[in-house]
């Protein structure tokens, strides 16, 4: 018969040495994981009380509130919820109101906020990169989907309904609604096959994302002027692009307004003129547009567009010019404003130097003028509206008119 074994005072010491330090060790992984470090507060599960959308222009505007909101180069909006982002907080707001639903809280700071497949997205800057996606439910603010990304500093998000894209001046990322990449193109920054890349060391002035279609305006070595390539945003393997095709322009300097399933439109100085291409990147069509204009890229890298069924109204720096939305042919030019067309109750609203301009939205024609007190500024003023309440992205501030 066995004697049973005798646990020793060393025996002892020991175990409970080692259970404290798994204990240790497991509060100190906790503490340096991102959970440890992230505040989520969720909102009501009920959808925003959307505010029902204006049947006419009203006679003048007020402010209803407004917020700090850097991380937004342009209002985003979700399901009727305001989402702003600032330092390292996102934020779901009422849109008449401004309360804060819900709240979204990194210990590091924002890159950028967007939007997509009904959530907020969010990007946040770890060290040098901007390499930490968050998705957002709109309405509640609980966390979705997350991925880490190889995006580097300057990151800006494109979206077109089923595809976003995070773009940097040297690399692009394509997502699906789960935050899977579905392609990338430029310089990853640990590629597994760099061959797989038709081109290195360029840089990027400017993108653009439709249905099926992403376009970037690259400068490359070697070659004078700028570079349109348009891609399919969903390759066959993530980390090899498949180009539609890729052409170099007659200037440098430029930036790419629009597309559409057939054609792209490309401004570019020098004289100032817009291009349209056609699906082979061959020159369809050049138009003139006025003297002075594109004496800079666009502001985030992104043409500064507003898109509704009929036109894509295009803020060139100076003035706002309505595009044909099939053809992209140039409508109506207004000069002197501050950015681009908004469709409200069968008018456009847009911004200019202490007011909203009211414009038909057929011929151009400027019907009205609604007084906005705002401070001095020749920067792009972001527009967007949940129901009859317009919102304002002014620099690093949103402000919600009524």
């Amino acid at each position: 018969m066995l004697r049973p074994e005798r646990r020793r005072r060393g025996d002892v010491i020991a175990a409970a040495v080692l259970a404290v330090l798994a204990l240790v060790g497991g509060i100190l992984v906790w503490r340096l994981s991102a959970a440890a470090a992230t505040t989520s507060v969720t909102g009501p599960s009920d959808s925003a009380a959307r505010p029902a959308d204006p049947t006419a222009v009203p006679a003048a505007l007020t402010q209803l509130w407004r917020a700090p909101s850097a991380a937004t180069p342009a209002p985003v909006t979700v399901d009727g919820v305001v989402v702003t982002g600032d330092g390292s907080e996102v934020l779901g707001r009422d849109a008449v109101t401004g309360e804060v639903r819900w709240r979204y809280t990194r210990d590091i700071p924002l890159c950028t906020v967007g939007a997509a497949w009904g959530r907020a997205v969010a990007v946040s800057r770890r060290g040098d990169f901007c390499s930490e996606v968050t998705t957002l439910d709109g309405v509640t603010g609980a966390r979705g989907a997350q991925r880490n990304a190889d995006l580097g500093p300057g990151a800006g998000l494109l979206q077109n309904g089923t595809l976003m894209a995070a773009t940097t001046p040297d690399f692009i990322e394509v997502w699906r609604s789960d935050l899977v990449k579905t392609t990338e193109y430029g310089n990853a920054q640990a590629p597994e096959q760099p061959e797989k890349q038709p081109r290195t060391g360029c840089r990027y002035s400017s993108f653009a994302l439709t249905q099926g279609r992403l376009g970037v305006l690259e400068h490359c070595p070697g070659e004078p002027d700028d570079r349109l390539t348009v891609l399919k945003p969903d390759s066959t393997e993530a980390d090899k692009p498949e180009p539609e095709f890729s052409t170099v322009l007659p200037g440098r300097g430029g930036q790419l307004v629009a597309m559409t399933a057939d054609k792209v439109a490309v401004a570019l100085p020098g004289p100032a003129r817009l291009l349209v291409l056609d699906n082979t990147g061959a020159v369809q069509q050049t138009y003139p547009l006025p003297d002075g204009e594109l004496t800079s890229g666009p502001p985030g890298t992104v043409a500064t567009v507003h898109v509704d069924g009929n036109r894509v109204y295009w803020w060139t720096g100076a003035h706002t010019v309505a595009l044909d939305r099939a053809e992209l042919r140039p409508l109506w030019t207004v000069a002197g404003t501050l950015g681009t067309g908004l469709p409200f109750a069968g008018s456009v609203l847009i911004p200019a130097p202490g007011a909203l301009l009211v414009v038909e939205p057929e011929r151009g024609t400027q019907v009205a003028s609604l007084p906005v007190d705002r401070p001095a500024t020749t920067a792009a003023i972001g527009l967007s509206r949940v129901g009859p309440v317009v919102l304002e992205q002014r620099g690093g501030e949103l402000v919600a008119l009524r």
